[in-house]
């Protein structure tokens, strides 16, 4: 195992979630995980034909536990936000709730990747196209385009909902944003996709989405991305926090994308509290999944720069509502766990997205047929 890009927290959070002595780490605390792993790792290895400067692994975890760490105030929210983008990401209107009253009767049905038609696949292709070509918001001024005020908002929000409980509600968000972006600004009409990992664990390179047809090909060698729809794009998010133009890279890793196993993911389901099933899906199958792509999808801050990182958080959102059917009455009604903080969580608790979409608690968004805000369910 080894590190690829800089900023890796995904990688030292993950990858040696399987090596002795740190699965009692990881649910213990932090500081006590990051301590108990730095001795497992192999060296970090070369990139090639990449402008990426590689962080020693210990360096990368500090300036991550380092990085500020949200207020209660949106205003201060975006700890690496430019003055600019704060200015523009304020008086953000509140959201009127476009499903309820029809979500139970038809909710929006997300379609996983081997049962989406031909015709849709192409427009999901096409609406990625779209924003990549799109102008920029203004909103975050280091983006060059639509798509990459997403990756944009990652980044600044990155230390503050990762490796703590706003991960799931905060992504659930995130993605549904992007969701609606892609019909908003880019005519996208088709039903919405996931990708079901636990068919292709160990196997991502196999799967019809790693081909020329589509995302381009995976490959087990550090590469740039030249074949597929998105060969030859360059990402100006990141590496890291930091920013400067790079290619979209990969490097899969297929024992990675193993433990995005049925196994793994009923082991994580398996877990009565929330903060339980949490900690195990995101340092487990999520950054996994992250680090068996590898590359900018190994990038914890700017991973959205990769196209997969939408099919894998599908797989990642779809997990978490499985979990939440097998109690409803008891796990739509509360959540536990804490923010980066340390604050207990509440379903009042604010979900901030930095002007993209309103923000929202996570009251609104933790049913996700409520009709309040949400109206989608997955088709299996």
């Amino acid at each position: 195992m080894y590190l690829s890009l800089i900023s890796q927290v995904l990688c030292g959070a993950t990858l040696v979630a399987g090596l002795p002595g740190v699965k009692r780490a990881v649910e213990n605390a932090p500081t006590s995980f990051w301590n108990g792993i730095n001795g497992g790792l192999a060296p970090l290895l070369p990139i090639d034909g990449m402008d990426h400067t590689l962080v020693p692994f210990a360096d990368a975890v500090r300036e991550f536990a380092n990085s500020p760490k949200a207020k209660s105030d949106p205003a201060t929210y975006n700890d690496t936000a430019t003055p600019e983008e704060l200015a523009n990401n304020k008086n953000v209107p509140n959201a009127e709730s476009t499903a309820a009253g029809s979500c139970s009767s038809s909710p929006n049905i997300r379609y996983e990747w081997d049962d989406y038609s031909t015709a849709d696949r192409q427009a999901l292709m096409s609406a990625f196209k779209c924003l990549m070509n799109k102008p920029p918001s203004g909103a975050f001024s280091v983006s060059t385009s639509r798509w990459e005020d997403f990756a944009r908002l990652h980044q600044m929000y990155t230390p503050n909902v990762h490796q703590n409980q706003k991960f799931l509600p905060w992504h659930r968000y995130f993605v549904w944003a992007f969701e609606q972006v892609l019909r908003e600004e880019c005519g996208f009409t088709a039903a919405f996709f996931w990708f079901d990992e636990t068919k292709h664990a160990g196997a991502f390179s196999s799967s019809d989405v790693f081909s020329p047809t589509y995302l381009g090909t995976l490959g087990s060698n550090s590469h740039c991305v030249t074949d597929g729809v998105f060969a030859g794009l360059t990402a100006n998010i990141g590496p890291g926090s930091g920013n400067s133009p790079h290619c979209l890279s990969r490097q899969g890793n297929a024992a990675d994308t193993a433990q995005c196993s049925t196994a793994y993911i009923n082991s994580c389901l398996s877990n009565a509290r929330y903060q339980d099933f949490e900690r195990c899906l995101e340092y487990g199958p999520h950054g996994y999944g992250h680090n068996g792509v590898g590359g900018v999808m190994a990038d914890v801050y700017a991973s959205p720069s990769e196209p997969f990182f939408w099919f894998h958080h599908t797989f990642v959102d779809r997990a978490w509502r499985i979990w939440e059917l097998a109690d409803p009455n008891n796990r739509y009604a509360a959540i536990d766990g804490t923010d980066i903080n340390g604050n207990p969580l509440t379903l009042d608790t604010v979900i901030y997205m930095g002007g993209i979409r309103p923000d929202v608690t996570i009251r609104q968004i933790i049913d996700t047929l409520s009709g309040d805000t949400l109206c989608y369910r997955y088709n299996y």
